[in-house]
């Protein structure tokens, strides 16, 4: 039987085990979170180097890719740097196939009942293809990248605004503590209502969950959350706040989606051939598998 592990800096009232067959073979797969714990997160690494088919990296990326190019966080490199017999993946290459489509996908099952065409993405860096997803299923997007990220009251509004913002900063963000710029352990249960103005303004809200979690208004009537990790609470939470329609780009494992990172790694363990994937073999691997976005009206 394959295994995979994904050893998150986040929650680790989020860990969830399953066992699934896939092209034949069976694989259990596994989401273990050390609670904001980076010590921690690197101790599981090297004692499961080796034991395990594929690693995900969960609450955090390796790198951010935006516009052909990669930023990579040094202090995530260093929690993984001691694995040396099993592949590692951030899922980065699940949003760079899986959710370039993923409004598209949005577009015809749901489209017609959407209007404004309007979309919110927390964090365009964050989730570059659905950024470019949004934009090109004709949406007017807004970039949430300053303000999830920074705490600043300025929206982005084009591709090019972002591209430019990724330019300038993400040499610089990167260094920064990871935990200043996204919620970890503790911090990840917390929900702190901001930017309201524009999660009313959109008809579609899409991102990491965390990020659209992290502040979301307490009335949502009507709206779309376009995101992928989502538990059995999380679905509860955003039914109790009025949101219409949640569509997954990894689809449901008993009762929840697991992270990019998870499937990506997956895909890895699947394959047998020991190293990462490009994103031409994760393409043949998804239509091989059918796989794709799962939506759920709530």
């Amino acid at each position: 039987m394959k295994r995979v592990v994904g050893i998150s800096i986040g929650s680790s009232e989020r860990d969830h085990k399953v066992e699934i067959d896939l092209f034949g073979q069976r694989v259990q797969i596994e989401r273990i979170g050390t609670d904001g714990d980076m010590a921690r997160a690197t101790q599981l690494y090297n004692e499961l180097d080796g034991q395990v088919d594929a690693f995900g990296v969960g609450g955090t990326d390796l790198d951010l890719r935006v516009n052909d190019r990669k930023y990579p966080f040094p202090e995530i490199y260093r929690m993984v740097s001691g694995v040396r017999k099993t592949p590692v993946v951030d899922g980065g290459g699940l949003k760079h196939t899986l959710e370039r489509t993923v409004m598209q996908f949005v577009e015809r099952e749901i489209g017609h009942t959407i209007a404004p065409k309007t979309c919110l993405v927390t964090s365009g860096a964050d989730r570059y293809g659905m950024a470019v997803s949004a934009v090109q299923a004709g949406y007017q997007t807004i970039f949430g990248d300053l303000m999830f990220g920074l705490g600043l009251p300025i929206p982005l509004r084009t591709l090019c605004e972002l591209h430019l913002i990724a330019r300038c900063l993400l040499p610089i963000v990167t260094h920064l503590p990871f935990k200043w710029l996204y919620p970890t352990g503790e911090k990840q249960a917390e929900v702190v209502p901001k930017w309201s103005k524009h999660y009313q303004w959109a008809s579609v809200i899409a991102g990491d969950f965390l990020y659209i979690r992290r502040h979301l208004p307490e009335q949502m009537q009507d709206k779309v959350i376009v995101t992928n990790t989502t538990t059995k609470d999380d679905v509860a939470f955003l039914r109790e706040r009025g949101v219409e329609t949640l569509v997954t780009t990894t689809p449901r494992l008993q009762g929840r989606s697991f992270g990019t990172n998870v499937m990506e790694a997956t895909l890895v363990a699947l394959s047998g051939k020991g190293r990462s994937l490009t994103t031409d073999e994760i393409s043949e691997m998804l239509v091989q598998l059918d796989y794709g976005p799962s939506l759920e009206r709530l």
